[in-house]
């Protein structure tokens, strides 16, 4: 425990009651979560086997996994549980499924699939923004812990009546098809826990000490989860911060800070406020703007670190402007600070805000990563494997089935989908199973009948070839013997775009690597927890991101655009209310900065062909004078500065003239 400031040191040894630990942002919270699993095994108070850190991200639970890993050497770790929430759920149903009424190899449904349902209880003709309110009706009741049942006691108008209606037939062909969803991972735990005291007792044997990081973050099932699982007792460490919490649009309820006081009157709160990251301009800047929150427990970050740079304040034309004035900072601060692209992050509201800022930082060549592309496995040809997968193990699954059998098309289509769908519903069979039915294929017409015979020629071999191959190479094989592999070298123009395709698939067989012994629909169930966020290096690049995807994130030069009113704070939070979150958005942003930060602004915007008169976020005038310098406040300085820029950046472009 060496090198932890007091507070830190405090948090790691208090280990016989409830704890929750306020880190402020750059605080050390991951390594005080390290440090006190390490304290937990090598004091003999718990053994590794019998502890659980719960994350929010893949990406946070292997970051801390390998701090683990260096902490705590030989196998004095072996047995330690370092995941989400949901792969924690996932952990949970495979062992107490029977118990909630699922088969072994059930499925885990994506957002695609539950979409699909969804829409075809809805019925034909339904719009999109229908559907969407409807799926997020239904996942705010899961989220909330709430059954079907219990969503319809406490529905409290004609829309959310009809939602628990849809709700429980979706959950009841949910049931029929073996398959559980996203939600379901957090809710049919807590159902179970909450409900059978003797799983309930099993369970606080089997994890004797909870932590969990980024508490402020949990849901109200999430909540319930940690509380079952914790029991009177409360042996736990929940790690949050109230003035990080951003995700309320998601569920997120930041009061479950305050629930753990209420639930455990014993519970110790140990605040962490020296800040490790951020310059004293920027801590002083971000107290002052969060200083405007209401707060339960309140927190003044600090360091012992320089003042650093005052924070800039830019006025802009528009964003082209914008955008124009931030790339060219960029190069010439990275020039004059000899400092890679990798040290500089542009952050802004909304995903649409990227556009200008690509085409500035691509006129100067600055490399650049914009986070939030097509996530790896929403990719077609993996998410075609994946849904082969399931199938094989999972009989059942009529929602992987409808999409393997189509991938790669065969003579099978909607009208024959439908009438086998039905033939199956008669005789109270999964459409896989259907098809194995000589007096099923009778009824339809020979070409898609001989087409789902092939299938379910295939598809038995498979499931033969999954009891002797590893689940990698049993994802080679299906790719070879499916047909996708045929389908995408059809589908590709080129050598190049087949080769990168195939690579997919490749690298899919590759995550399979080292889960030998386990059964292909547990692999595909713990595949379809994994993130976008835990696939890929951004490398030497200037970081693109959202305030919302900064989160846990550090840069040494921060720029922060769209800082108008109606942006920041959003026009929909200024009218519902919620001004204090979008606060907190821009507070985290803030402490996202290392050594200096830019927030910037426009004049004007057009939106539909008209010009939008713009106004500064309110934010501004929250922020402490002494820290900031706007434009033309010292005009000798711009100026000066504003030639170093030009020059800066017609060098870049003779530069590239010259290339």
């Amino acid at each position: 425990m060496q090198g932890l400031n007091p507070p830190q040191r405090a948090a790691v040894l208090h280990t016989d009651g409830p704890l929750l630990v306020l880190a402020g942002a750059g605080s050390g919270k991951t390594r005080v979560i390290v440090e006190k699993i390490a304290h937990l095994i090598d004091s003999g108070r718990m053994p590794a086997k019998r502890i659980a850190a719960i994350t929010f991200t893949n990406k946070s639970a292997k970051e801390m996994r390998e701090r683990v890993a260096k902490r705590i050497r030989g196998d004095a770790a072996d047995g330690l549980t370092i995941c989400t929430f949901h792969a924690l759920g996932l952990k949970f149903l495979q062992i107490e499924h029977a118990k909630l009424g699922l088969r072994r190899g059930f499925s885990i449904f994506d957002s695609d699939d539950s979409a699909a349902q969804i829409k075809d209880l809805l019925g034909t003709g339904t719009k999109p923004d229908a559907l969407e309110d409807m799926r997020n009706l239904i996942s705010r009741a899961k989220n909330a812990g709430l059954s079907p049942e219990q969503a319809m006691a406490e529905a409290r108008s004609p829309r959310e009546v009809d939602a628990a209606t849809v709700y429980a037939l979706y959950q009841a062909r949910l049931g029929t098809f073996n398959a559980v969803d996203f939600d379901d991972l957090i809710r049919l735990p807590v159902q179970l826990l909450e409900s059978d005291q003797d799983c309930a007792l099993a369970w606080r044997e089997r994890i004797g000490y909870l932590l969990v990081d980024e508490c402020q973050d949990t849901n109200d099932a999430q909540y319930r989860l940690l509380k079952a699982i914790a029991g009177p007792r409360g042996l736990f460490t929940c790690v949050g911060d109230d003035d990080q919490s951003i995700y309320a649009w998601r569920g997120a309820n930041p009061d479950n800070l305050l629930e753990l006081g209420r639930d455990y009157p014993a519970l110790e709160i140990i605040k962490l406020e020296q800040n490790y990251r951020c310059s004293n301009r920027v801590l002083r800047a971000a107290n002052a703007l969060i200083a405007h929150n209401p707060h339960a427990h309140p927190k003044t970050l600090w360091s012992d670190q320089a003042d650093g740079e005052r924070i800039r304040i830019w006025e802009c034309r528009d964003s082209a402007h914008e955008a124009e004035k931030v790339a060219a900072e960029i190069q010439y601060v990275a020039n004059a600070k000899r400092a890679p692209w990798s040290d500089f992050c542009i952050l802004f509201r909304g995903n649409h805000q990227s556009r200008a800022l690509e085409k500035a930082l691509q006129l100067l060549q600055i490399p650049y990563h914009l986070t939030g592309g097509t996530a790896f496995l929403e990719r077609g040809e993996v998410k075609d494997a994946l849904s082969w997968l399931r199938l094989i193990a999972n009989p059942d699954d009529d929602a992987a089935f409808l999409r393997a059998v189509t991938s790669p098309k065969r003579e099978v289509g909607a009208t024959t989908l439908a009438k086998l769908a039905e033939l199956a519903q008669h005789a109270h069979m999964p459409m896989s199973r259907a098809i194995e039915s000589v007096g099923a294929l009778k009824q339809l017409a020979p070409r898609a009948a001989n087409a789902l015979d092939g299938f379910a020629t295939i598809l038995r071999g498979l499931r033969e070839d999954a009891r002797r191959l590893t689940p990698a190479e049993l994802v080679r094989e299906l790719a070879q013997r499916s047909g996708l592999l045929q389908s995408i070298r059809a589908q590709c123009k080129d050598e190049a775009s087949y080769q990168r395709r195939k690579q997919n698939l490749e690298e899919l067989a590759d995550w399979f690597d080292g889960g030998k012994g386990a059964g292909p629909g547990e692999l595909a169930a713990q595949l379809a927890l994994l993130s976008h966020a835990d696939k890929g290096d951004a490398g030497n690049q200037v970081r693109l991101m959202s305030l919302h995807g900064a989160k846990g994130l550090e840069f040494r030069y921060v720029f922060i655009v769209g800082v108008d009113d109606g942006n920041l704070p959003h026009e929909a939070s200024i009218e519902e209310g919620r001004v204090d979150e979008e606060r907190r958005l821009l507070y985290v942003g803030i402490t996202r900065a290392k050594e200096q930060l830019w927030l910037s602004h426009s004049r004007q915007t057009q939106r539909w062909g008209d010009i939008i008169r713009l106004k500064p976020s309110r934010f501004f005038e929250e922020l402490p004078a002494a820290e900031i310098q706007r434009d033309g406040a010292d005009p000798v300085a711009d100026a000066a500065r504003k030639q170093e820029r030009a020059t800066a950046s017609l060098a870049a472009i003779r530069a590239l003239l010259d290339g």
